[in-house]
């Protein structure tokens, strides 16, 4: 079993609990950032699109 944390299930707890992706912890242009913004994509982003944009 593998103990390494995952980068994309680390993305989409991250969104879950409201964190922004701009607090992604792995270096940019790495595998690592681009796995963590990809899962916090894909939980944040049908969350932004349903806020609207209060017009």
């Amino acid at each position: 079993m593998n103990s390494d944390p995952d980068p994309f299930e680390q993305g989409q707890r991250a969104a879950r609990q409201n964190i922004p992706a701009e607090a992604n912890p792995y270096r940019d242009g790495s595998e690592e950032h681009a796995l963590w913004a990809a899962g916090h994509e894909k939980v944040a982003g049908p969350r932004e699109a349903n806020k609207g944009d209060g017009i």
